[in-house]
């Protein structure tokens, strides 16, 4: 894979999980990395283990919180190549119970705070005549689950996002594509466990292989090591042709 350096990166929810291990996946590979995240206590002490990396603390459900993390990186760096819009939180329950301010929670964070990022980054992409955004989607992206109404259609909104975003960036230099994984071994996905087992009437001890992985035929969890390398490969230049793409990593879920 060719080398990120000189490259400035930016990835949302980057205190764990996928977008931690993609903040070591591009930093590896050259790129300098602001991590970003609500959790500032694991947020810095991460950081700080990355080479030439920082950390920003934000909400980016709260207004202007999407945009100031944008500007601070551009400030701090002096430029923005790379945006892993990865930042995310879910909330299980049927339609008829799902609270409106989860919803309106889950949308703000993982489509509307993208869109943000993207409209503050692009700019300067689009001047320099290079960039790579990648959306941190899921299989959920491409199906529907129940009892998951705000992720799945934030998570479809995110792909139509960057599809959208191709198109534009194309012309600049600029690519964007949805990674679409199955459930990875991250703390968003062991939270969940109780509330599946609680809304599925099961016990927790079944939740993964009942529900987790019961859709896919390679029957695991995938690592956050795994989807981060997919990332990293999307943003080089060897990827240079792959944009505005549901790039799925599902253990083979889609098949069907």
């Amino acid at each position: 894979m060719s080398s990120l350096e000189g490259k400035v990166a930016l990835v949302t929810g980057a205190a764990g999980g996928i977008g931690l291990a993609t903040a070591r996946a591009l930093a590896a590979a050259g790129a300098r990395v602001t991590l970003a995240d609500i959790d500032a206590e694991h947020g810095q002490a991460e950081a700080a283990q990355i080479s030439g990396a920082r950390f920003v603390a934000i909400d980016l459900a709260q207004p202007g919180g999407a945009a100031r993390t944008a500007q601070e990186t551009i400030a701090a760096r002096g430029q923005l190549d790379i945006l892993i819009n990865n930042a995310g939180i879910q909330h299980v329950a049927p339609i008829t119970e799902f609270p409106e301010a989860k919803w309106r929670l889950l949308i703000e964070l993982m489509l509307t705070a993208p869109f943000l990022l993207t409209q503050a980054a692009l700019p300067g992409m689009y001047a320099r005549g290079w960039g790579r955004i990648v959306n941190v989607g899921s299989v959920h992206s491409l199906r529907a689950s129940a009892y998951k109404s705000a992720y799945v259609a934030a998570k479809h909104g995110l792909l139509g996002l960057t599809r959208v975003t191709a198109l534009e960036g194309a012309e600049h230099g600029v690519t964007c594509n949805c990674i679409c994984p199955s459930y990875v071994r991250t703390a968003l996905v062991e939270k969940q466990i109780a509330d599946q087992a609680r809304t599925h009437g099961i016990p927790e001890s079944e939740v993964v292989e009942k529900v987790m992985v019961a859709e896919a035929p390679i029957h695991r969890l995938l690592e956050p090591a795994e989807v981060a390398e997919y990332i990293a490969f999307l943003c080089s230049d060897a990827a240079a042709g792959v944009t505005g793409s549901a790039v799925t990593i599902d253990c083979g879920w889609t098949a069907h």
